[in-house]
């Protein structure tokens, strides 16, 4: 495949995600972060299909699943965000590759009632390693307060002087998640977008700088920026809207087409479509 951009940090293909990953080698990725469509007819304003029979959908979804799995280095983690419903079936094919660590359950504002169940209020993310995980950094969040008074809403049993300044430990419930709505957070216009605070928090959970982070359905780009920002480095492919994410890129991250990653892309993947010439500053990142 040839890539569509790089960047001193990764690497972006047009094109799809199970024709990339089949020229993956096994044991190279430190972090998967998955977004996938849920197959509900959502409109994503580029001529995609998001609307195909359950048997072929979730036959597609096991194949791309098994082949994360695959490159995912041993200690590697695989986080998959979708639909309760959707992650339910994942799950089954997760656990025949990977060890379960988490459900992490994130509000989901603004949906509606249907029919005869309950009020739907959130959305889900597996989280997975393939065995013991061989990083896993600990968050914390900041105290929650009211929105109008600003005091601290939980009054912690009296115990607040005992709390970590840093903020409390991040949970697998988060309530900051609602996805960006307002078209000056996004890039694709009409079409509500993950917060970037999802695959931020997937990435610093469970990688360091310099590690790999490898996300195979780009849409707005919000994985790539933030393992951008993060120091990480990064394997993206999207099937349509890569300009999309170039301009993502440029505007949140200062960034232009054509530098060379800090790192050997064809290491990981055979039969890239142009020649490597090696970052200057990959030695020096290396040492530091």
């Amino acid at each position: 495949m040839k890539p569509y951009l790089k960047t001193n940090r990764g690497i972006l293909f047009q094109g799809d995600c199970l024709e990339l990953l089949s020229e993956m080698n096994e044991c190279s990725i430190d972090t998967v972060f998955a977004d996938p469509p849920f197959n509900i007819g959502k409109d994503y304003k580029n001529g995609y299909d998001d609307k195909t029979s359950e048997n072929e959908y979730l036959a597609w979804c096991e194949k791309w699943i098994s082949e994360c799995s695959r490159v995912l280095k041993p200690g590697g983690s695989f986080f998959l965000y979708a639909t309760p419903e959707l992650n339910i079936k994942f799950g089954n094919f997760l656990n025949e590759h990977l060890d379960f660590r988490h459900w992490i359950a994130m509000t989901m504002k603004g949906t509606f009632k249907r029919g005869n169940r309950l009020y739907p209020a959130h959305y889900s993310m597996l989280y997975y390693t393939k065995g013991e995980p061989k990083t896993f950094n600990d968050l914390r969040t900041p105290i929650p307060t009211c929105r109008h008074c600003k005091g601290e809403i939980p009054d912690y049993g009296g115990h607040r002087n005992k709390m970590n300044p840093a903020g409390i430990n991040l949970m697998d419930f988060w309530t900051d998640t609602s996805p960006n709505r307002h078209k000056k957070y996004k890039v694709r216009d009409g079409v509500n977008e993950l917060k970037a605070i999802i695959p931020q928090r997937a990435i610093q959970i469970s990688t360091n700088e310099n590690d790999l982070v490898f996300d195979p359905f780009g849409g707005g780009g919000s994985t790539y920026q933030m393992a951008q920002k993060l120091n990480r480095n990064w394997i993206g492919v999207e099937l349509y809207d890569c300009h999309h994410i170039s301009k993502r890129l440029e505007e949140e991250c200062g960034l232009f087409k054509g530098d060379e990653p800090l790192f050997n892309y064809h290491d990981i993947i055979t039969n890239v479509e142009d020649s490597f010439q090696p970052n200057p500053l990959s030695e020096l990142s290396q040492a530091l």
